[in-house]
């Protein structure tokens, strides 16, 4: 018959519910102090300093309506971001799973069957209950080992998902600008090749000579040579896009006729609040947290176990006897203890691999925040760079543009031919495809500043966990 109020199983409730407390893992502080061993953070970034906070919503401040419809579409349909969204659910799985092993675990049995000499063989149906208490804390590290590993995946989706619009948003303004220069090298075809024309002419009335016309005819095929190799580039930088947004590459997408305004400098905050908010970031402590549990999974795995079971069970039989005194049904309870002796080293070596790994990733982490870092400062120094050579070809443009205007002057008035004006014309087109170029980079570098900031192309809906 069953036992009742065995003392041996209070005292193993007692024993599991006051079995060791798991260790936290590493604040990010501690991280970053393990991690960061020769790396003084700053109070502002070296390259070029805006104070204020890090804003969210930079996507917004292009003021490009196409461009917000763009990213919506790349987020709802990329497929990269498809995998992401994958793998983040099977880390949630996983965790479940991990629970799972803390619950106790109800399992049914029945079992029958006809004797081939006549009569019914013995049934069974028997409910039988199992459950290890956690007494060194082995699956409550591995539940938060799974719930650390959950919380890195979400973290990295969230990155790509900024990385993806920030792909977007820099296709587009490359589209938006291999557009602009096809029309700026059509209308380079054209002078070309009114230059030939008159070459041509001068040649046939003795004015020009051959060397002449050669020139120009060679300068009309680099010109075309250049035209062509930007058509390419134009339908290459559609394809690029299409491929972003999921849509089939065929280069039909119409970009837009003028390039997006350069918005007004960002708050860029300190190097630390960039390290607390980027989500790679964030992924990378979530990992350390991870490996950290794992260890103490690991070395919990060196200590003895015990499973506690119970059953009750109903038998019947029309060809066995069963004793007088035998109850039906029945039940009983039992346990299970498994104290690890030797394992060839396994347990051990296990606890080593584990803590391999916990460095590993906390070397990861400082490789990812010193990149980070770096792209921060880079962005910066190209974005100051940039700004100025720009100021620089805003000049060279209006000078070529004034050169213009007066080789237009001195033409109608005779005192040179129409050669100087369409070679004019060129020099003109060569500012423009120059101030278009660096103008594309200053909005690239732009988003390249907002993505290693960790500022959101959205409104941040929720918080980031720490």
């Amino acid at each position: 018959m069953m036992q009742r109020n065995p003392v041996w199983l209070c005292a193993a409730l007692c024993l599991a519910n006051a079995g060791c407390q798991t260790l936290p893992p590493p604040s990010r502080a501690e991280i970053q102090q393990q991690g960061l061993t020769n790396v003084a953070l700053p109070t502002e970034w070296k390259a070029d300093s805006h104070a204020g906070v890090i804003a969210d919503n930079w996507l917004a401040s292009f003021n490009d309506v196409e461009l917000d419809a763009l990213v919506s579409e790349a987020i709802a349909h990329n497929p990269d971001l498809r995998v992401g969204a994958t793998r983040v659910e099977q880390a949630g799985q996983y965790v479940e799973l991990a629970k799972a092993a803390l619950r106790p675990a109800v399992n049914l049995f029945g079992s029958g069957g006809v004797n081939m000499g006549g009569g019914d063989a013995l049934k069974i149906l028997s409910l039988a209950v199992s459950w290890e208490p956690d007494l060194w804390g082995r699956m409550r590290y591995g539940r938060d080992a799974a719930q650390e590993t959950y919380a890195s995946a979400l973290a990295d989706f969230e990155f790509s998902r900024q990385s993806i619009a920030a792909a977007t948003a820099k296709s587009w303004f490359t589209a938006s600008e291999t557009g602009l220069q096809q029309e700026i090298s059509d209308e380079m075809v054209k002078s070309a090749q009114q230059l030939l024309t008159l070459a041509e002419k001068r040649q046939q009335v003795g004015a020009g000579n051959e060397q002449d016309t050669v020139l120009a005819r060679a300068n009309l095929g680099n010109i075309q040579d250049s035209a062509a190799q930007i058509r390419l580039a134009h339908q290459q930088s559609l394809r690029a896009l299409e491929i972003l947004l999921g849509r089939y590459p065929s280069a039909e997408l119409q970009a837009r006729k003028r390039l997006a305004s350069l918005p007004a400098p960002v708050p860029v905050g300190m190097p630390l609040e960039t390290l607390e908010r980027r989500p790679d970031l964030i992924a990378a402590e979530r990992r350390v947290a991870a490996a950290f549990n794992r260890v103490g999974e690991a070395k919990a795995a060196r200590l003895p176990s015990l499973v506690l079971n119970a059953n009750v069970a109903g038998l019947s039989s029309e060809i066995l006897q069963l004793q007088e005194d035998f109850s039906n049904p029945t039940g009983g309870i039992g346990a299970k203890f498994l104290a690890p002796i030797y394992q060839g080293g396994a347990l051990n070596t296990q606890v080593e691999i584990r803590t391999l790994e916990q460095k590993e990733a906390l070397a990861q982490y400082a490789r990812m925040a010193l990149r980070a870092i770096n792209d921060v400062e880079s962005a910066l120094a190209a974005g100051k760079t940039l700004a100025d050579r720009a100021n620089f070809l805003q000049r060279v443009l209006a000078d070529n543009q004034r050169a213009l205007e007066l080789a237009q002057t001195s033409y109608r008035v005779g005192k040179t031919d129409f050669r100087a004006v369409q070679q004019q014309f060129l020099s003109l087109y060569a500012a423009r495809l120059a101030l278009l170029r660096v103008q594309s980079e200053q909005l690239a570098q732009r988003t390249n500043l907002h993505l290693a900031l960790g500022g959101s192309f959205e409104t941040r809906r929720t918080k980031e966990g720490s």
